[in-house]
């Protein structure tokens, strides 16, 4: 990091401290330790980068894609010299263990690795002789000036659901980190700047709601990429499109997963309890509701009762640590409070993590595996993105009406089976309705060479991230149709 613990902005080419009446303390939420300020920058630091990014797009864009790679192939190696470097930043910023740490990191390089390909990526279709003399084709050219709006939860990996594809089309970038977890994408922007990319193609603006207003308002910001809750995402993706801009925004979730009779008991419930308590819960793709189906529901509820009992609490900078803190005191009063409204509603309380204290991180956000059974399928657990280690589970006698519960969430961002049959995991994949389907999969989380799909109220938009929908929604299409008649043309 620099030296100062004011972050700052950095505008093309260059940091900035920007002119905030305004600064958030940054805290490490296993130990309440200030670890940064981050300012809540306003309009004006907006203006001035989208000016720096809009100066640079015509050069940039008339850089060749072969071009453009060249600084993604250094971007790579990069990341990989300062992996784990990243990776504690992540934990001490976010409370993530280690290693949850690493394979965001891993992810986030992955997505640099397929943008490489930019240049086939890119190529298009071409019809020779549509009439006589006449030929057609498509290009795709840059949209132009971009925006990133990133959430806490991964700070390091979604920034790249989106970034190394916003560079490799021929766009020019600016990059709002979010203010709870700012610093991972501070120390990347540092390493970006010794790429020598031309100034302002790339920027990153510290800031709160303002400043994404700011953006969401400003003439020059042609797309929006954003991850977050479904109101945020809602309020993103009305205002955004309003102004004219295209916007992909992938919102919140209410992940389940149906548990049948057949489906291997150690296996699933290893997988079942790392998908829910990963990240302490605080991930899009976290498994939150177990529906078990007839028979499963002895076995199953036994075991991940266990298997969340078993986890251990603490500082994600302890290798022994499998579980850490949510992301700050407000998140954690917030979950406890919802646990309640679920046993206030009829729920019954299989595991309690909310009276935790972690020995030595008594000022920590730490949270224990809680589990509800029995949750109303219209209750709050049910219905409601709790963002924190808890489960609710549900039970019923059929897979098919473990598909309706499922299909009936107004989210659809993941829904998982487990199960050894083929036939009822192809009735589950047809059947299902979410964006992200996992067979004997706990966190159905896309490689970076496919979309990152969702569904209902998990996405507002058309194209995800990732991939050739994140190649599709960078760039815009031209259908060229040309005729060079012969009497036009020199006599050779």
């Amino acid at each position: 990091m620099t030296q100062s613990p004011d972050l700052a902005n950095f505008i093309a080419g260059s940091w900035r401290r920007p002119d905030s009446a305004e600064w958030l303390e940054v805290q490490n939420p296993a130990t309440a330790e200030v670890l940064a300020r981050v300012p809540l920058s306003p309009p004006s630091e907006v203006e001035q980068a989208a000016q720096a990014a809009q100066a640079a797009f015509p050069g940039w864009r008339r850089t060749p894609a072969t071009g453009r790679i060249q600084f993604l192939f250094k971007m790579k190696d990069l990341l990989e010299q300062h992996f784990e470097e990243l990776s504690r930043w992540i934990t001490l910023e976010n409370g993530k263990t280690l290693a949850e740490a690493r394979g965001e990191m891993r992810r986030a390089i992955e997505n640099v690795e397929v943008a490489c390909g930019i240049p086939a990526l890119l190529q298009s279709e071409f019809s020779e002789d549509i009439a006589p003399g006449i030929d057609e084709y498509m290009i795709r050219q840059p949209v132009g000036v971009c925006a990133i709006i990133a959430p806490f939860n991964f700070p390091g990996m979604i920034p790249f659901w989106f970034l190394p594809y916003v560079l490799a089309c021929g766009n020019t970038l600016i990059v709002k980190p979010s203010e709870r977890c700012p610093i991972t994408m501070q120390r990347v922007a540092e390493l970006l700047e010794t790429l020598d990319l031309p100034p302002g193609v790339f920027n990153l603006i510290n800031g709160g709601a303002e400043t994404v207003d700011a953006i969401l308002d400003h003439p020059l910001i042609r797309a929006i990429s954003f991850v977050g809750s479904t109101p945020v995402a809602r309020h993103i993706y009305s205002r955004g499109s309003a102004n004219g801009k295209r916007v992909q925004a992938q919102a919140g979730a209410k992940n389940p997963v149906i548990l049948l009779p057949d489906a291997d008991v150690e296996m699933t419930t290893r997988i079942v309890a790392d998908s829910v308590f990963g990240n302490a819960g605080q991930r899009c793709l976290a498994a939150s509701m177990a529906i078990t189906v007839g028979e499963a529901r002895q076995s199953f509820t036994e075991s991940l009762v266990a298997a969340a009992a078993a986890r251990v609490v603490g500082d994600g900078l302890d290798e022994a640590t499998t579980m850490g803190p949510v992301i700050t005191p407000q998140a954690k009063q917030r979950i406890s409070g919802l646990v309640q409204r679920g046993l206030d509603e009829g729920g019954r309380l299989l595991l309690d993590g909310r009276p935790l204290v972690v020995p030595g991180y008594e000022k920590g956000s730490f949270l224990g595996p809680s589990i509800l059974e029995d949750c109303p399928p219209d209750g709050v657990v049910a219905t409601t993105e709790v963002f924190g280690p808890v489960l609710g589970m549900m039970h019923v006698e059929t897979m098919d009406e473990a598909i309706e519960l499922v299909n009936r969430s107004a989210f659809g961002n993941m829904a998982c089976l487990f199960t050894g049959s083929g036939s009822a995991a192809r009735k589950f994949r047809y059947e299902a309705e979410a964006g992200n389907i996992g067979i004997n999969i706990g966190v159905a989380a896309p490689m970076a060479f496919f979309p990152f799909s969702g569904w209902k109220e998990s996405f507002f938009g058309t194209l995800h991230g990732q991939s050739r929908h994140a190649v599709e929604f960078f760039t815009q299409t031209k259908v060229v149709i040309e005729r060079w008649p012969k009497e036009w043309s020199r006599q050779f």
